[in-house]
């Protein structure tokens, strides 16, 4: 017999770690190669982990709600390969008590910090209070003292302090005056979680109180997940909005007249959202300055276009799917990239790779009748497109003949955009660039 280490594996770019959600096996149970073995999320989606040989869980090495590292061994799977007594077997062996030794340690760590909090803070009831090795670890690299530490609202489950709220109350901090930081162990530090999370505070200050009618409904995961960005976001940029109308009248008509020709060649359907995304991207090109992000103070200048597109699970919560290149795609590759990532959101069969590294989001809000909206940017970016729904409406006609009122397919562009970088002369004259990409539409464009 020969034993295996199941890794916890690579999930894409910026994905450090994952929390265990359930395991799908037990020990002594028979996995087969490519068997999912447990379920992890990360604050992009949720994944299985698959087993990449055959043979029987002798170890589970952490429980559900731990936080994994990518690459740390997460189970030990006995194999049916034959192997050396004397060579194999010890390392095996060894192996398993490595891991069974750093499994004990964390366990050790945890404990301590426990025993830490309660001699700190004995006021304060941290019983509950779990930190993850890599919240401890970040909180003893920014000097994060343990009464600091208790106060933070913690977005993960039953309350738990993620890396996410962690690091925006480090940036939070860092803006703070020295002498508020000197004396936060004591007096500051609960104004400072207030102010780090205002709104989730405001709200505890005044609890909405349940009659016995009432259905009370617990937050999903991704819903808590959405909820904190959402939040984070607006506390992070200077959101700004700038709205014009788009007459598609050329686009509508044209597309009427080829999207059952172009279902039929190419199994795909023609919706909008490709359309528009491609005038996005060619925007984005024309204004470069829209494709960035804010790290401290200095600018990222992205050297990739990735738009973003917010599509609708079945549970009724959002993701955002990423587009790669958009601006290298033609319109046959941007509608069958665009279908292909709706269609995989709404099965939760994205992968995690699909949602990273996005520069640019667009929504449409329209889908659901709205003319217009004032979307929350997708950070680390800094705008935001939504689009509202195509109506038809009488609207005045300028031709050289002379002006007359006709029938019209027009619909609003919401841009929401970060102002600390971004003025508004850039986020106006970027929205009205789509608007006129929209609008200079070939009505003879063949596809």
């Amino acid at each position: 017999m020969a034993k295996f280490e199941l890794k916890l594996p690579k999930m894409g770019e910026s994905v450090a770690e994952a929390t265990i959600t359930s395991w799908l096996k037990n020990v002594g149970d028979t996995i087969e190669a490519d068997e999912a073995v447990l379920e992890i999320a990360t604050d992009k989606v949720d994944s299985e982990v698959p087993s990449e040989v055959e043979g029987v869980l002798v170890e589970m090495l952490f429980n559900v709600d731990d936080v994994v590292q990518v690459g740390q061994t997460i189970a030990i799977i006995e194999t049916d390969a034959k192997a050396s007594v004397d060579t194999s077997a010890p390392k095996a062996e060894a192996v398993k008590q490595e891991a069974v030794a750093e499994s004990a340690s964390v366990a050790q760590v945890a404990q301590t910090v426990e025993a830490a909090k309660t001699s700190v803070a004995a006021v304060v009831s941290s019983e509950d209070r779990f930190y993850s090795p890599l919240v401890r670890n970040i909180a003893k690299q920014e000097g994060i003292t343990q009464a600091e530490l208790d106060t933070l609202l913690g977005t993960g489950k039953e309350g738990r302090v993620t890396k996410n709220d962690i690091l925006a109350y480090i940036d939070n901090r860092s803006s703070k005056p020295a002498q508020q930081q000197v004396a936060a162990p004591k007096t500051e530090a609960p104004k400072v979680a207030t102010v780090q999370s205002n709104g989730a505070e405001q709200t505890k200050a005044a609890p909405v109180v349940a009659s016995g009618d009432d259905e009370i409904i617990e937050m999903s995961r991704m819903g808590k997940l959405i909820a904190h960005h959402m939040v984070e976001s607006v506390q992070t940029s200077a959101h700004v909005q700038s709205f014009i109308e788009a007459d598609v009248t050329k686009i509508w008509n044209w597309r009427n007249k080829v999207k059952d020709e172009f279902l039929k060649r190419e199994g795909e359907n023609l919706t909008f959202t490709p359309i528009f995304m491609e005038a996005v991207a060619k925007a984005i090109k024309q204004f470069p300055m829209m494709n960035i992000s804010v790290q401290g103070d200095s600018i990222i200048k992205k050297k990739h276009i990735n738009l973003g597109m917010a599509a609708a699970l079945a549970d009724g919560n959002l993701i955002v799917p990423v587009i790669k290149d958009a601006d290298q795609l033609n319109l046959v590759g941007m509608t069958k990239k665009v279908n292909d990532l709706a269609n995989r959101a709404r099965l939760n069969q994205l992968k995690p790779d699909d949602i990273q590294g996005g520069t640019y989001t667009v929504t449409n809000v329209g889908t659901f009748g709205s003319i217009m909206g004032t979307p929350i940017i997708n950070q680390p970016q800094v705008g935001i497109l939504a689009l509202g729904t195509i109506r038809k409406v009488p609207a005045v006609v300028e031709t050289p003949e002379g002006d007359f009122i006709g029938i019209r397919y027009r619909m609003f562009l919401s841009h929401s955009y970060d102002h600390r970088v971004v003025n508004g002369a850039l986020g106006g004259q970027f929205v009205k660039a789509v608007k006129d990409y929209l609008e200079a539409w070939d009505s003879n464009r063949e596809i």
